[in-house]
């Protein structure tokens, strides 16, 4: 059982039965999500006795560090994760500058099967619960301020999953984050990305909730698309395309098109020109994200000169665009790569 998988009230009602005063379950709140404090011994103010009491009933989180792996440009970590079922979960920490970004999970596996993901080899296997989700970028908040680097400034659920197929979660998630209580993490720092669940797109449009939402596009046509998401089959891009349309519309926030570049597959001119189209007159950015290869599948990364031509093409026709620059790719810092590579480590030694 997790310390922050409890309500305050049911936290003062245990710590009133331990016979200690209930003020000391706000304290508890505020060395952990406040204070970024992972360690029953470090919460010094509190009685020894109560600590020692709490330690053996509770854990701080409901997952726990298998390990972290640096990449050598010292900007990007991966965090891997085990729940209480021994399933496995990643999570990265991206700097740059004074910001600190968490991408976080919000599934065991993933149901889109992405051709160029390793989070979907295996399907979904389950959903993450909100404190899952949450005690990620907590946990990571507690790394950052044990090693006197600035906090968690943007969330995005870009990890492994496909957030809005598990809805409430993820939502409930984000309430937590944004919680006084907890973190305090303004919903606006916070993106989610999706490969396209029109209901659910539509039914975040109309709670006029004020996260970003991303819309993982990766080709410029319906055909296209269903060989790069086998989960886009089930939804018309044009449908898609308008849900995005409403959403931008209801929250009064411009849209952002995610486009992973696969050579040979989705980076010519044609597709460029293809896809201008397709979002022209858009209040969008095409963001265009170089493949991150992985380990047994044979796609590859466009050559920079394909990468810088498709940019062009597109700011030909006026299109807002961006290139992110990948980071950590010598620690598999694309989504369930640690984790798949993990997971069959362990095999092998079973």
């Amino acid at each position: 059982m997790s310390l922050i998988e409890q309500s305050l009230i049911t936290l003062e009602e245990e710590i009133k039965t331990l016979g200690f005063p209930k003020f000391h379950a706000k304290s508890l709140f505020d060395f952990v999500f406040k204070q970024s404090v992972s360690d029953f011994d470090l919460m010094s103010s509190m009685p020894k006795a109560l600590r020692e009491a709490l330690k053996a009933k509770y854990s701080i989180f409901p997952i726990k560090l298998v390990k972290i792996e640096d990449s050598s440009d010292l900007e990007t970590k991966k965090f891997l994760f085990e729940l209480n079922d021994g399933m496995l979960v990643e999570a990265v920490l991206i700097g740059s500058f004074e910001r600190r970004t968490v991408c976080v999970s919000s599934q065991v596996g993933c149901p889109a099967k992405c051709a160029f993901c390793a989070s979907g080899k295996e399907g979904l296997i389950r959903h993450l619960t909100r404190f899952e989700i949450e005690s990620q970028i907590t946990f990571i908040q507690c790394y950052l301020k044990s090693h006197n680097e600035p906090p968690v400034s943007q969330i995005v659920f870009m990890g492994m999953g496909e957030p809005l197929s598990n809805f409430e979660e993820v939502i409930s998630a984000i309430d937590l984050i944004k919680s006084q209580e907890r973190l305090g993490i303004s919903e606006r720092r916070i993106t989610v990305s999706t490969v396209g669940l029109v209901d659910k797109i539509l039914k975040v449009a109309d709670m006029e909730r004020q996260f970003q939402l991303v819309l993982s596009l990766h080709a410029p046509n319906q055909h296209l698309r269903k060989k790069i998401i086998p989960f886009a089959r089930k939804y018309e891009l044009s449908d898609i395309l308008q849900a995005m349309l409403y959403f931008a519309k209801k929250t009064k926030r411009q849209i952002t098109y995610e486009y992973t570049l696969l050579a040979g597959i989705n980076d010519s001119l044609e597709n460029a020109q293809e896809l201008a189209k397709l979002v022209d007159k858009h209040p969008c950015t095409v963001n265009l994200i170089p493949y991150n290869p992985i380990i047994g599948l044979k796609l590859k990364r466009p050559e920079k000169e394909v990468i810088e031509a498709f940019r062009d093409e597109l700011k030909k026709h006026r299109i807002n665009v961006t290139w992110r620059y990948t980071k950590g790719k010598d620690i598999a810092a694309a989504c369930g790569q640690l984790a798949l590579q993990e997971k069959n480590k362990l095999a092998v030694i079973s």
